[in-house]
């Protein structure tokens, strides 16, 4: 990110490591670890999901501080997180002056359950949801009216034609396109991004994904006639995105047809 000019990004989509490593010092009673999501996450594990607070809370300050440079002042940044992470996020957020417009819990209702017996199942993420103008310059995008007539017939909690609240009720399911090339242990469902794109971003706008894993914020952006732009170190999600990215004529869900000559970049880095 830091070969890219100030101020040439609509919208930042960022869904950076949730730091919920087994081998990170998260323990309750230093017995049971805060693994807490079960399932695919445990495939998370590797050496940049294993920080201390500290490394954690500089990694943050570290990719947010460019995230804030490249935006717009019509700008803003989506962050999702889990209890492991989002309150350094937070912090860092109001460290670098990044004003949250709204913290968003997604629910998912079909959430893997909790094997152990020893706590809630975890059944829900957090979206922080931050433009870079603070409250004397709130000129952030934000389509308000799309939002409240966007069909979203899964989402049992909000109504069409009704404000949109700050809890969303999507499930975690991916379609069989979004898996037909290979999947990511956390790939985010295009629905969620589709939300988070179309409520923050207009048509030909330049969105960011700063960790792009599968590519699904690409393949929302493109689906949604946005460019794109995205960042990845691992070269198997990198591979996996750029099948996707060039495979992608179709939303989810079928709610739109038809091929989108949008264009744009992943890039690998180490």
């Amino acid at each position: 990110m830091k070969e890219l000019p100030e101020n040439s990004v609509d919208l930042v989509v960022a869904d950076p490591p949730y730091n919920l490593s087994k081998g990170a010092d998260w323990s309750w009673d230093n017995e049971v670890d805060l693994d807490g999501f079960g399932g695919d996450w445990d495939k998370t594990m590797e050496n940049w999901d294993d920080m201390g607070l500290e490394e954690y809370a500089g990694f943050t300050q570290s990719w947010l501080s460019e995230a804030k440079r490249v935006l717009k002042p019509t700008g803003s940044i989506w962050t999702f997180g889990s209890y492991h992470n989002i309150g350094i996020v937070n912090m860092v957020y109001q460290m670098l002056g990044v004003e949250i417009i709204n913290e968003v819990i997604w629910f998912k209702r079909n959430a893997f359950p909790n094997l152990s017996g020893r706590r809630f199942t975890a059944s829900h993420e957090t979206l922080l949801w931050g433009h870079t103008g603070g409250p004397d310059n709130r000129e952030y995008t934000f389509n308000y009216e799309l939002m409240k007539s966007l069909p979203f017939p899964e989402d049992n909690i909000n109504d069409e034609e009704k404000q949109v609240r700050t809890v969303w009720d999507i499930p975690n399911n991916k379609s069989s396109q979004e898996l037909e090339y290979g999947k990511h242990p956390t790939q985010k469902p295009l629905r969620v991004l589709e939300r988070l794109i179309l409520s923050a971003s207009n048509e030909g706008d330049l969105c960011l994904a700063p960790f792009a894993g599968s590519g699904s914020t690409c393949v929302s952006a493109k689906l949604n006639d946005r460019d794109y732009l995205g960042f990845e170190t691992e070269s198997e999600h990198v591979e996996l995105a750029r099948e996707r990215l060039k495979n992608a004529k179709e939303k989810p869900d079928q709610l739109q047809n038809g091929t989108s000559e949008n264009q744009g970049t992943l890039n690998q880095y180490d």
